[in-house]
C-alpha cells in the first residue's frame, strides 16, 4: 500500500531483532563487493604513492562528510568500503609484514559481525545475558591454559596495553603507590607509560644488549631496590620476538620477594604447540599474564586479555553503581560484571575467540602457529644464504631482522620507506645491536615458500637502484 502523500519514510533498519539478518544481507553483498573491487584496485600489499594521493582519494570519496540528502545504504556503504580496501594496507598479503597486526581469520570476523548486529554492552548482565555467560567460562579455561590453580581468571583487554595497564594497577592496590616496576629495555613502551598514568615512581630500566633480559642484570637491580617490586617480563619481545628466560627471572624474583609480570602479548598462544611451548617455560610463575590474540591468535582487533593465577586476585577492581550492578540484584544472583573491566560499555569481544576456538580447536591453531613460524625460519635461511643481506638472528618466534650488507642505517631506512611508497612491500624496521634493521613480521599462515622468494627478490632489487 502507497503511503499518503507526506508521510515521512519509516527509520532505516536495524540489524537486530526478527527482521535485522533480512536487513543485512544485501548489505553484506555490497560490502563484500566494495572489499573485492577495493582490493582489486589497490593490488598489492598497500596504496603506492604515500600519503598525499592516498587523502586525496579519501576526501574525494567523502565529498560532503555530513549532507543534507543521503545516499542511500548501498551507494555509501559500495563507495567507502571500496575507498578503505582501496587504500588499506592488508595484512592478509605476504608482502604486508611489518608490525604484529595479523590478518584475521574468516570465521573470527564472521562471528564479530554477530557481535557487532546484536551490540551487547558488557556492563550489566542485563544487557549481555548469554555474552557474559560465554565471556566468564572463556576466560577461565583460557586462564587455565597457563595456570595449574583451583580459580584462574582473565579479563578481557582491548590489546597489550591496556592488559599491561591493568596488571600495574592490581600490583599498585596490592602493594601501595611506592611500588617500583622494573623492567628490561626491551619492554612494550606501555609498561612506562602505565607506571606513568597510574602515579607509581618512575621505572626501572635494566639494559639488554642481548635483546632479552639478563638474569645476573636483574639480580643486581633487585639487590639494590628498596620496598615493593614487580618484574616486567616479555615473551615475545615487539623489536626482534625474542623470549625473556623466564624460569630463571621467576626465580630471582621468588629469592627477593618481587612480584613478576609476564607481557606474553606475542609469544603468548605459542603455549598451545606442542613444538613451540617448551620457549613459555617458567610462565606459569608470573602473577599476570598479558595474552593478545589479535597478534598470534588471527582475531580482529581487539582481543586482549590479562590472565591471573586466582580470580580473587582482581578483586581490586570491584565498583558498584546502582544502574548497572544494584546490591540487591547482585545478592539475588546476577552476575555482576562492572569490575570485569575499567571500561564500562564494551564490546562482547569474547564471541570471536570461542566462535575461533571452537572452530579449529588446540590442534588447528597449533597448526597454524607452527606454519607462521616455520615459514620466519625458512626466510632467516633464504637471507642467511643470500650475499647480499645480513641475518641478525634465527627468529625466536615470527620476527625476522635483516640488512642489505651493502646499505648504511640511512640507506636502509630510506629503502624501507621507497617500499612503501611504491606500494610494493611493508616491512617495519628496529635497532638491535647500534645498527637499523629491517623487520619482516611474519603473521600469515598462507604465506608459502614463493612468497618470500618474491620478497627477496624484491628486496635485492630495490638494494641495487
Amino acid at each position: 500500500m502507497t503511503p499518503p502523500p507526506g508521510t515521512p519514510p519509516p527509520p532505516p533498519p536495524l540489524a537486530g531483532g526478527h527482521g535485522g539478518a533480512d536487513a543485512l544481507r544485501p548489505l553484506l553483498d555490497t560490502v563484500l563487493d566494495a572489499l573485492r573491487s577495493g582490493a582489486a584496485e589497490r593490488d598489492g600489499p598497500l596504496p603506492a604513492g604515500g600519503p598525499t594521493p592516498v587523502t586525496a582519494r579519501v576526501t574525494a570519496a567523502l565529498g560532503e562528510v555530513l549532507p543534507t540528502r543521503g545516499s542511500g545504504d548501498h551507494e555509501a556503504l559500495r563507495t567507502l568500503v571500496h575507498t578503505l580496501a582501496a587504500g588499506a594496507a592488508d595484512p592478509a598479503d605476504p608482502l604486508c609484514a611489518a608490525h604484529l597486526h595479523c590478518p584475521p581469520l574468516a570465521v573470527a570476523v564472521a562471528a564479530d559481525l554477530a557481535a557487532a548486529a546484536l551490540n551487547p554492552s558488557m556492563d550489566s548482565w542485563d544487557q549481555a545475558p548469554a555474552a557474559s555467560a560465554i565471556e566468564a567460562l572463556l576466560t577461565r579455561a583460557l586462564a587455565a591454559e597457563y595456570y595449574d590453580t583451583p580459580h584462574p581468571d582473565a579479563l578481557v583487554t582491548t590489546g597489550g596495553t591496556e592488559a599491561n595497564q591493568l596488571a600495574l594497577l592490581l600490583a599498585r592496590e596490592r602493594h601501595g603507590p611506592r611500588l617500583t616496576v622494573v623492567h628490561g629495555a626491551n619492554a612494550h613502551h606501555s609498561v612506562p607509560r602505565s607506571a606513568w598514568l597510574l602515579g607509581l615512581p618512575p621505572t626501572v630500566t635494566v639494559p639488554t644488549p642481548a635483546g632479552v633480559l639478563d638474569p645476573a642484570r636483574l639480580a643486581e637491580t633487585l639487590t639494590r631496590a628498596g620496598g615493593p617490586v614487580l618484574v616486567t617480563a616479555t615473551a615475545g619481545t615487539t623489536d626482534a620476538g625474542l623470549v625473556d628466560p623466564l624460569e630463571p627471572l621467576a626465580d630471582l624474583c621468588r629469592q627477593h620477594g618481587a612480584e613478576l609480570h609476564v607481557d606474553a602479548a606475542y609469544g603468548g598462544l605459542l603455549q598451545l604447540s606442542p613444538h613451540h611451548r617448551h620457549k613459555l617455560t617458567g610462565l606459569s610463575h608470573a602473577h599476570s599474564i598479558t595474552l593478545d590474540l589479535h597478534k598470534l591468535g588471527w582475531q580482529p582487533v581487539a582481543a586482549g586479555l590479562l590472565a591471573v593465577p586466582d580470580t580473587h586476585l582482581l578483586a581490586p577492581l570491584g565498583h558498584q553503581a546502582d544502574y548497572l550492578n544494584a546490591t540487591d540484584d547482585t545478592e539475588a544472583g546476577l552476575p555482576d560484571l562492572l569490575g570485569r573491566s575499567l571500561r564500562t560499555t564494551r564490546r562482547p569481544d569474547i564471541l570471536k575467540i570461542a566462535v575461533t576456538l571452537r572452530s579449529l580447536g588446540r590442534d588447528g591453531l597449533a597448526r597454524i602457529i607452527d606454519l607462521t613460524c616455520a615459514a620466519a625460519h625458512h626466510l632467516a635461511e633464504l637471507l642467511e644464504a643470500h650475499p647480499a643481506f645480513e641475518l641478525h638472528a634465527h627468529p625466536t618466534i615470527s620476527t625476522v631482522l635483516f640488512r642489505p650488507t651493502a646499505m648504511d642505517d640511512e640507506q636502509l631506512a630510506g629503502l624501507r620507506r621507497t617500499l612503501l611508497l611504491d606500494g610494493a612491500a611493508v616491512l617495519g624496521r628496529a635497532t638491535a645491536d647500534g645498527r637499523l634493521w629491517l623487520k619482516a613480521t611474519l603473521l600469515n599462515p598462507h604465506t608459502t615458500a614463493g612468497d618470500l622468494d618474491t620478497l627477496v627478490t624484491l628486496l635485492e632489487g630495490s638494494a641495487h637502484r
